[in-house]
């Protein structure tokens, strides 16, 4: 093994289980889970979208021959931006980032100067903020669930060396859980989901190290081979240790046992710089249970036999995390010696792997697979049969620009690809065999047991029975005797005393004979009256008789109809539980669907409005006279603004580089309508950046905003101006400065006067972002800001409503926080504004955006328990159980409960209702 450069730490070695090798059965995925989602660039609107269709193999394919049917599926890619580390931030304090990320758009901006921007999207886009657990979900946990299903998958960090690609990887978490990376937490859904009984795990740990292939868990194996089945395309490591994983603690020991072996070494750029490209392997096999053959039998005994002989169906999918080595400039890393050598074998390497997905992007007809191992390696994963998501690590530093550039392009070009997943299911002819032998020699075993117990116990019972009847014999001869003798005596005893009685008789005289039978036998009277009470008795006594009966007969059949009642209540309440499961899985397709219809119906309606502002730029303008000696600048505008026509933000910044900020608001106190129109379109567009809000306010644009919403008669004005204002009122700064101005009254007045939807839209929008100021509260009621909300809902339209609902649910977060804090007393100023009723009324709206926001608001005015009586008699105590037992959102159902259980009047109300939530 090579030496030099990297640091080499040995460690001890782990046997190996190998697996047995069966046939493979391909299977198609039953839905395309991973849509293809176009990259966008502003400069030249270019697009990169995926065929709708199955996508052609070409011969020289990187992925396997897709002879059976497949589903396509675009390789995933994700961007992660590295914070600033402390020499970055000593030696570039006065410089900006190079890329500012766009999360929610899922798009990154890399800055060319000052004015420039190149925007590029992506599947994800993660801040520096963005947390371990939140990265292995978008990036890994997918492809985690696809292998768990029987696919392969992929998961790769690629990167310039230093933007945190082992971090994000192979981090172990020992000191801190919660930086756990995507290996380790991988394993943790594996060992979650898999049966210890009927599955299996095992595991590969590897380096490319200078296109040598070694064992990271057996230092000795440094050269292990790739082969590569002609048939199928995969590609296997027979030489490879594979050690099966029973639990975590084991997996984590053999990671710490492969990273001692891996090469790192110091440079410039990477205290502890990767000099190998680390693959870990993992091989999951799963039993598939419930299966039914297509074929019946008529005779049952021989269907029972076919399940038996029938092998077992397992699927197998192996899952493949690639931590590449960091690419780097020479010049840049200050490698040297065995270094230099190693990144050029790095550079090469990732090299060989872009041209790979290049020729793939492209469709080209040649793909040049075996110009490096690491492309071999990942034969399948590119264009072949895996589910692949690429997760790409950048710095924010502006001196690596150009790496940082590379780094993305190498993404957009890993987008084009598509692979053709497919399920990997075989018979196991193996397993079948030894649980049939297994079944037999137990069969057998109890055969003989059984045998031996029958006959045992058949000699048992034969000398139990002969012992008995000899015993019985013997006592019955000598109890017959006693009997006998018994009789016999009593016999000679009573003729003795009837001799003895009769003697006595005979000598006693008449008269006593007389009075002893007078006294012996009873008079007439008396025989007729015990015969009465006899009857009597007989009577009553067979009186309670039949009522015993009866009573015992009522007993069975109450016992009866409540055994029968039991049953039906059992059946009755599975009925419930089932309905209630389907309901609840209903309501939650429907809110799912709900919401990305909305989303979808939002993002229309705006890129709707934006292409029909840009068609109707001004093609023509008329020559008003402009005061101030605005004439000349209205000429040098005129221009730009009809090139801008075409919709590219880039002509708007490149207007406001070559015209300045204060010469465009200075138009908007033009003469000239048209300009004055198309000036305030410019700021609105300008406004939409965040980093021109401050400039924008700073050179009085937010006075000049909003001057024209109280000057100017044109609604085309009104709604883009109340836009620019409502972006502008995101930042806490420019709310107060709007709330000084008289903002509210102004856009309360626009309001009032509006008809067009989308002006409402963008006032109401407006009035939302302020309602979310604690400081501003009283004032803003003062001013009539919740009465202006509540005006617009006349509208009727659901983007209008959802803006409206915003502003309600922002007013009441803020008092309840006030309230908590113990700054605000009394009831709510919403409540004394009369916005109780329609807050009840949409509380259970089909929009899910405007239904969300209300039952936010209902929860925030509930904690404070001065709102709970009128909250009682508006009706909303029902709406805040019906949220507690059906809606979609956890953290709302637990803000429902939690105020309803802290709420004594509440209580006391649900306890008047009978009302068990």
């Amino acid at each position: 093994m090579a030496s030099g450069g990297g640091n080499y730490r040995n460690g001890t070695h782990r046997s190996s289980l190998k697996g047995t090798t069966t046939t493979s059965i391909d299977r198609p995925l039953s839905v395309n889970s991973n849509p293809s989602k176009p990259a966008l660039k502003t400069k030249s609107l270019s697009s990169v979208g995926a065929s709708s269709g199955l996508r052609k193999s070409s011969p020289g394919s990187l992925g396997a021959a897709k002879d059976d049917a497949g589903v396509p599926g675009r390789v995933r890619v994700a961007v992660r931006l590295r914070p600033r580390n402390a020499e970055e931030s000593a030696a570039d304090a006065d410089f900006a980032d190079c890329v500012e990320l766009q999360p929610e758009l899922k798009r990154l901006k890399l800055r060319k100067n000052n004015w420039d921007t190149d925007t590029y999207a992506f599947d994800e886009v993660l801040t520096e903020f963005a947390s371990q657990k939140r990265v292995y979900e978008v990036v890994a946990k997918p492809v985690v669930e696809s292998v768990l299903d029987g696919y392969n998958g992929t998961v790769m960090a690629y990167g310039q060396t230093g933007t945190g690609k082992t971090y994000t990887l192979g981090r172990l978490g020992e000191e801190d859980t919660a930086d756990r990376g995507i290996m380790v937490r991988a394993m943790e859904d594996i060992l979650a989901d898999v049966s210890p009984e009927s599955d299996s795990v095992s595991v590969s740990y590897l380096q490319l190290y200078m296109e040598s292939l070694q064992d990271l868990l057996d230092p000795t194996n440094d050269n292990i081979s790739i082969v590569e089945d002609p048939k199928s395309g995969d590609v296997s490591l027979p030489g490879a240790t594979v050690v099966e994983i029973r639990d975590q603690q084991s997996f984590l020991e053999l990671l710490h046992l492969g990273e001692a072996h891996r090469y790192a070494a110091n440079t410039k750029l990477n205290t502890e710089s990767s000099r190998s490209h680390a693959i870990l392997m993992v091989h999951v096999k799963r039993s598939v249970k419930g299966r039914e053959p297509a074929h019946s039998s008529e005779n049952g005994n021989s269907t029972n036999m076919a399940k038996s002989l029938r092998p077992p169906l397992v699927r197998k999918g192996k899952l493949i995390v690639v931590d590449l080595a960091g690419s780097e400039r020479i010049d840049k890393s200050g490698s040297e010696g065995h270094t230099l050598e190693e990144a050029k074998s790095i550079n090469l390497s990732l090299s060989a792997l872009g041209k790979c997905i290049n020729a793939l992007a492209e469709n080209s007809a040649h793909i040049p697979v075996r110009d490096s191992k690491l492309t071999r390696l990942l034969r399948d994963s590119f264009g072949g049969t895996a589910r692949t998501s690429l997760v790409i690590t950048i710095g924010p530093s502006p001196r690596h620009r150009g790496e940082t550039a590379s780094t993305i392009m190498f993404g957009q070009r890993a987008m084009k690809v598509e692979n053709m997943l497919k399920l990997k299911e075989e018979f196991d002819y193996k397993s079948l065999a030894r649980r049939l032998d297994i079944q037999l020699d137990k069969l057998i075993m109890e055969h003989e047991r059984k045998q031996k117990a029958f006959e045992d116990e058949i000699e048992r019972i034969t000398t139990d029975a002969q012992v008995r009847i000899t015993e019985a014999e013997r006592n019955f001869a000598d109890a017959m005797e006693k009997e006998r003798l018994k009789y016999q005596k009593d016999y000679m005893e009573s003729i003795k005393k009837l001799e003895e009685k009769w003697m006595m008789n005979q000598q006693k005289q008449g008269g006593e004979r007389k009075h002893v039978c007078a006294s012996f036998y009873p008079t007439q009277e008396q025989m007729v009256s015990t015969a009465e009470e006899v009857a009597e008795v007989k009577k009553l006594l067979s009186k309670e008789t039949s009522l015993r009966k009866a009573a015992e007969e009522e007993v069975n059949n109450l016992k009866s109809q409540l055994a029968q009642l039991k049953i039906s209540e059992a059946s009755t309440n599975s009925e419930i539980l089932k309905l209630q499961k389907m309901l609840e899985d209903e309501a939650y397709q429907k809110e799912k669907l709900e919401g990305e219809i909305s989303m979808l119906q939002s993002q229309l309606l705006q890129l709707s409005f934006e292409a029909d502002e840009t068609r109707r730029r001004l093609d023509r303008g008329g020559p008003g006279k402009v005061p101030g000696g605005l004439d000349s600048l209205i000429a040098q505008v005129r221009p730009q603004l009809k090139d801008s026509g075409n919709g590219e933000k880039a002509s708007i910044a490149k207007l406001f580089e070559q015209v300045g900020l204060q010469k465009i608001l200075s138009l908007l106190e033009a003469e000239d309508a048209d300009v004055r129109i198309h000036a305030v379109k410019v700021v609105a567009n300008l406004a939409a950046e965040e980093t021109n809000q401050q400039k924008i306010v700073e050179a009085g644009g937010l006075t000049s905003l909003l001057r024209l919403l109280g000057s100017s008669e044109d609604e085309t004005v009104h709604r883009v101006a109340a836009g620019a204002i409502a972006n502008l009122a995101m930042n806490e700064t420019n709310q107060e400065l709007i709330m000084s101005q008289g903002g509210i009254s102004l856009l309360s007045m626009t309001a009032a006067n509006a008809e067009d939807p989308q002006t409402l839209r963008m006032v109401a929008g407006a009035v939302a972002n302020l309602c979310g100021n604690d400081k501003l509260q009283n004032k803003l009621r003062g001013e009539g800001g919740i009465k202006a909300l509540l005006g617009m809902v006349k509208c009727g339209h659901p983007d209008v409503l959802a803006q409206v609902a915003r502003g309600i649910a922002n007013f009441a977060k803020c008092e309840s926080r006030a309230s908590t804090q113990g700054s605000k007393t009394g009831r709510s100023l919403l409540i004394e504004d009369g916005a109780l009723p329609w807050i009840v009324q949409n509380a259970n709206n089909d929009a899910s955006p405007i239904r969300r926001h209300i039952e936010l608001a209902l929860c925030h005015l509930a904690q404070h328990e001065v709102n709970a009586k009128d909250m009682i008699s508006g009706g909303a105590l029902w709406e805040l159980v019906r949220i507690l037992q059906e809606c979609s959102r956890e953290d709302i159902r637990t803000l429902a409960h939690r105020t309803l259980t802290s709420s004594p009047t509440f209580l006391a109300e649900l306890r008047r209702l009978r009302i068990d939530f």
